[in-house]
């Protein structure tokens, strides 16, 4: 009788609470109605701040369910959204200095995502067929303005070898926006066909796009830093098809209220995606240090270059250029190598970017990127044969005092940080696994 009680208590809470905000609601319509009698706007934004009394009896107690879902969602984005903005350290990779302006830009992706459920929820509850398509027609407007441009910012900003140019996610919506405003004012969905289609073919474009940026800056990366932990991201692939197939399901009237299930769904992976690519991608600006000149004292490096020569726009050596190197100064960086890395053993310093190095030396980083180009290798097969062979050497010093060996052990004091990436490195370099390689030499 008591838990009976308490359910009626709050059942009759429930429903003092929705009769006042239903009055309230009255009270702004009639406001709303002596100003603007025969404006469909207001009454759009009548019902996105409260909605007719009586759908919400009929309609929305049917979808109360997806209702709360759709408000769980919502308040995910938000909590989001704060997480990025409000809090300095990262939760995640606590050891990572992620990049506070991939922060921001996500910060506001989520911001957004947390108003488009604010404009699209009287779509839940609607009858009228006619305010149902205004309610999609200006969400979908809001959405080419804010989201969908502030999604491909992101990916953007994740490739750090340039700066993107963002102003062309607002110039690629552009002409999505004009479609939904026309369709808005002429209360028709003639455009909608070409706006699904026009959506369609920009994500194949942004796919393709990807796919050679992220080649491009993986080359950018391998030709600048030793250790590609916490700075590929190819995933970038992966978020851009999941982005493209939850806003397809989106755009499609097939499954009905299971359709709906499916988009918050995406967008619950979508902020757990996003959140894990944030805090666990490293601020590369950090580490591009400025470039020392070239001394003009020392005559054996003192090499007048054409600097528009030297390298292209991603900081990678072009084919083209890399013959510019003059043989001189190339055999001079191989004993400054050798003295000033090889020898002191700096190869086993985790993260030993080319800046490092470049400073380490003594010269430019551009000469030292070619000097590498005429090896015919990178800067990261570079550093990564050093290590694999300090891996070799102290494998030979273990064995000849009979000490117990591990793989593991030995990868790490070789100066990696990631036991997949020494898989991946040794094989590349010895044609073999290195357990193969142990069991062939114990042999």
């Amino acid at each position: 009788m008591f838990r009976l009680a308490i359910a009626v208590s709050v059942i009759d809470r429930i429903a003092m609470s929705n009769a006042i905000i239903r009055a309230i609601g009255t009270l702004f319509a009639n406001f709303c109605k002596l100003l603007f009698p025969n404006c469909s706007i207001i009454r759009f934004i009548m019902y996105l701040c409260i909605g007719n009394s009586v759908m919400y009896e009929q309609e929305f107690q049917g979808d109360v369910l997806y209702m709360m879902f759709y408000a769980v969602v919502a308040a995910l984005n938000l909590v989001a959204c704060c997480y990025l903005l409000f809090r300095r350290a990262n939760a995640i990779a606590p050891d990572i200095t992620s990049s506070v302006r991939l922060r921001r830009w996500t910060a506001a992706f989520f911001a957004f995502m947390t108003l488009s459920h604010l404009w699209y929820m009287p779509s839940i509850y609607l009858t009228s067929s006619d305010d149902r398509m205004l309610c999609y027609l200006v969400g979908g407007m809001l959405d080419c303005m804010t989201t969908f441009p502030l999604a491909i910012v992101i990916l953007f900003t994740m490739l750090q070898d340039r700066r993107h140019p963002l102003w062309t996610a607002w110039v690629m919506v552009a002409p999505p926006v004009v479609m939904m405003a026309l369709n808005i004012v002429n209360h028709s969905e003639a455009l909608v066909p070409t706006f699904n289609l026009y959506l369609l073919l920009l994500g194949i474009g942004l796919i393709i796009y990807i796919v050679r940026a992220t080649r491009q800056y993986g080359r950018w990366l391998r030709d600048n830093y030793a250790d590609l932990e916490h700075k590929e991201v190819w995933q970038s692939i992966v978020v851009l098809t999941v982005i493209m197939l939850g806003f397809g399901i989106y755009t499609s009237e097939i499954g009905g209220l299971a359709n709906k299930y499916i988009v918050q769904v995406n967008n619950i992976l979508l902020i757990c995606y996003l959140l894990w690519r944030v805090e666990t991608l490293s601020d590369l600006s950090i580490s591009q240090t400025q470039e020392l000149p070239m001394e003009a004292e020392d005559d054996s490096l003192a090499v007048q270059t054409d600097t528009g020569e030297d390298e292209d726009d991603t900081g990678s050596l072009s084919i083209r250029n890399r013959s510019a190197l003059p043989l001189g100064l190339s055999k001079n960086i191989g004993p400054l190598l050798k003295k000033c890395c090889e020898e002191p053993q700096l190869y086993l310093q985790y993260d030993l970017s080319i800046f490092k190095l470049a400073t380490q030396i003594g010269i430019n980083r551009s000469y030292l990127s070619k000097h590498f180009a005429l090896q015919g290798i990178s800067y990261n097969d570079y550093i990564n044969g050093l290590r694999i062979q300090h891996f070799i050497n102290l494998y030979h010093e273990a064995a000849e005092a009979q000490q117990p060996i591990t793989v593991k052990q030995l990868a790490y004091q070789s100066g990696f940080r990631s036991y997949s990436t020494f898989n991946a490195a040794f094989k590349q370099s010895m044609g073999m696994t290195a357990t193969e390689w142990m069991n062939n030499v114990a042999e």
